[in-house]
Formats: C-alpha cells, sequence, structure tokens
C-alpha cells in the first residue's frame, strides 16, 4: 500500500469489497514491523547495560499505562516487539487483549475470568494471577512480569521454565508460589557451560557476564520478583528508577545498606574527585613517610653515635684499669717493698692471676683483658 492511501480503501482492499465495511466502525491498530524483544538483543549482541536502557523505555511504556488505569496482566517478550525509529531503538508494548481496567471500565459489558482459568502466560504470572479466583491483582503484577522479562534479558533463561515439560497447571502454579527462582548471576554461571552463546549474544565471556550480573542486578530482580508483592517494587517506575540507579553507579533501593557497598558506589560515580582525593592523600602519606624514615634513620644514627661513643669510654676505662692493676701488682718487686725477700716472676704472675679471680668477678672484659696480658 502507499502511503497516501485512505483507510477506507486500504481495508477495503484487504476485505475485498467496501461494501463490507461501510457504515461500520472499526478500529485501525499500529502495525509495528518489529521483532520480540529478546530477539532484538540477542541478534544484535547487545551489552548488558544497552538491554537495561532498552528495559527502562519498556518500563515507562508500562507505567503509561498504569497511569491510564490499565494493568497488561500478559507482558513477556512476544509482546514486547522493537523496531528501528531513525537508527534508534524504539520498543512497543502490544497485545492488552487482557488487560485489566484498575479505575474505570472498558466497555460496555461485563467480562468475567472463567473458574478454573488464569489469565496470563504460565512463566511470566505473578504468585497472585495464578490464584485462578483472585480479584484483587493490581500493578505490581506486571512488575513481577517484568522482572521476569528482565531476567531472560539478561540470563537468556526464565526462572520457570515450563517449556517441554510434562507439568500440569497445578504443578505450575505451586512452584511460582512456593518454588524460590535461581539468582541471575547463578543461572548465567550454570549456563555458561552448556549454552556459552548466551555471553556472546551479550557480547562478553561467561565470567565476565557473571560478574556484571552479581550483586546489584541480582537484588533488583530478586525483588521484582518476590512472591510477597508487598516486598516488590511499588510500582514500575521504582523498578527502572533502581535501574537507572545501577547504570549510573549510584547505591540501589534493592541493596542490603552497607557500608562498604555505598562507598564502593560512590567511588564509581566520583572516579576524578576520588583519584584526586586519592593522590593528595597518597603524596601526604609518601611525605610523612619519608619524613618518618628520615627521622628514624638521624634517631639510629645519633644512637649509634651515643654506642661507639659509651664503647671507647669503655675500652679506654678498661685499658686504664689494666694499667693501674699491672703497675700495682709489679710495686711488689720494689726493693723498697720486697725489704730483702727475694721474689720471683713466677710468685708475681701467680699472686696476679689470683687477684684477678678474686677481685674482678664483677668486671668480665676487665678480667678478660688482664688474664690475657698475664
Amino acid at each position: 500500500f502507499q502511503a497516501e492511501d485512505g483507510i477506507r480503501d486500504i481495508v477495503a482492499r484487504l476485505v475485498g469489497s467496501e461494501m463490507c465495511i461501510r457504515d461500520r466502525p472499526y478500529f485501525v491498530m499500529e502495525y509495528v514491523p518489529g521483532v520480540s524483544v529478546t530477539e532484538f538483543c540477542d541478534t544484535n549482541h547487545l551489552s548488558a547495560d544497552e538491554r537495561l536502557e532498552l528495559f527502562i523505555q519498556i518500563c515507562e511504556g508500562v507505567h503509561h499505562a498504569h497511569q491510564k488505569g490499565i494493568i497488561h496482566r500478559d507482558l513477556k517478550p512476544s509482546n514486547v516487539l522493537v523496531t528501528l525509529v531513525d537508527g534508534k531503538a524504539v520498543p512497543k508494548i502490544i497485545d492488552f487483549g487482557v488487560a485489566k481496567a484498575t479505575a474505570q471500565r472498558l466497555t460496555e459489558a461485563t467480562f468475567y475470568t472463567e473458574l478454573g482459568q488464569a489469565i496470563g502466560t504460565p512463566e511470566y504470572m505473578s504468585p497472585e494471577q495464578t490464584e485462578v479466583t483472585a480479584v484483587d491483582v493490581d500493578i505490581r503484577t506486571d512488575v513481577y512480569s517484568l522482572g521476569v522479562l528482565l531476567y531472560e534479558l539478561l540470563t537468556g533463561a526464565r526462572p520457570f521454565d515450563f517449556r517441554g515439560a510434562r507439568v500440569g497447571f497445578d504443578e505450575m502454579r505451586r512452584r511460582i508460589r512456593e518454588e524460590e527462582p535461581t539468582r541471575p548471576s547463578t543461572r548465567a554461571r550454570q549456563l555458561s557451560t552448556t549454552s556459552p552463546k548466551v555471553a556472546k549474544d551479550r557480547g562478553t565471556d561467561p565470567g565476565t557476564l557473571v560478574s556484571m550480573l552479581r550483586g546489584d542486578l541480582d537484588w533488583i530482580v530478586m525483588k521484582a520478583l518476590e512472591k510477597d508483592r508487598g516486598r516488590r517494587y511499588a510500582s514500575v517506575s521504582d523498578l527502572a528508577a533502581d535501574v537507572e540507579r545501577h547504570l549510573g553507579h549510584r547505591p540501589v533501593l534493592a541493596a542490603p545498606p552497607r557500608t562498604w557497598y555505598r562507598a564502593g558506589k560512590f567511588v564509581r560515580r566520583h572516579k576524578l574527585g576520588v583519584a584526586a582525593a586519592v593522590g593528595i592523600v597518597l603524596a601526604l602519606v609518601l611525605g610523612l613517610t619519608a619524613a618518618g624514615v628520615g627521622l628514624v634513620r638521624a634517631q639510629r644514627a645519633e644512637a649509634l653515635a651515643r654506642q661507639e661513643a659509651e664503647t671507647a669510654r669503655q675500652e679506654a676505662e678498661t685499658a686504664r684499669q689494666v694499667s693501674d692493676f699491672l703497675v700495682e701488682l709489679f710495686r711488689v718487686s720494689d726493693p723498697g717493698q720486697a725489704r730483702g725477700n727475694t721474689v720471683t716472676a713466677r710468685e708475681i704472675l701467680d699472686r696476679g692471676a689470683e687477684r684477678i679471680r678474686d677481685e674482678l668477678q664483677d668486671q668480665p672484659s676487665v678480667q678478660a683483658r688482664l688474664m690475657t696480658t698475664m
């Protein structure tokens, strides 16, 4: 069809006869020439951050519907098509066939869910959606479905995958309501050996993918997938805001309030300022260290000088004591002292050795020097 063709002409050519639509109301929806969001991301090997940017746009669309009082109730990849507009990826949310109005009626007729029939796709249904008699489904059910979608965008798998499994609907409901899904980082690590293509589709390697998912993205996804909707994000905009915080390296609300975690986020947000501050601190530390080393060296040199002076003094004192002892020892050979007695050198030495042993016990260095001299 040409762009200038009128709506009536287009519809008439489609149905084969203009008469069948004359004077009848009809609704023309936008044609989206796109593919599912998961197929688009994998085909174009979008990184985790690029997928998160696209996911934020999806959240904005769902939030707009919520502001208009509409709950989608069947959010899944096939209902989120991505098309290119001026070379930019734009997601389009389609198929509001099972949507629910929160504040007004959508039609003149009243529709009810059949007893025993749940609304939605099992893998993407929230725990409260699986309650076939439940009527109080609110916007947080779309938060859960978006959590499943984010899980799949990041890991290539679903929290609960019933494809090819012979599982009854009651068992599906039980697992969705009772079993805790595996964390995205853990699932990515499990898939790294069986499906290496998952990391390749995200433009990275398995180890890096697991590292990227561990922490913030684990917390964000698991908060969106809480069984108790009171513990989920209160709105889709809150979920999108936390994803934006992660991309901006700010603390996410889903994270436990740890001091080191928040400090790490601060550092990543202010890399240049922190680097400059660290540089200044390092310079101060190095300067103080150099000054401290110089001071220690000076103190050691002073102590060594004092020790050497003390050693020299002790040596001089020892030499003086040795000299005085020897002078006193040989004084007995003076005729005035001997008084005519004959004193041999041997007797002098024996008497000296005895005095050295008895009198110099508390001065071992002087004792050793004299014994050597004797």
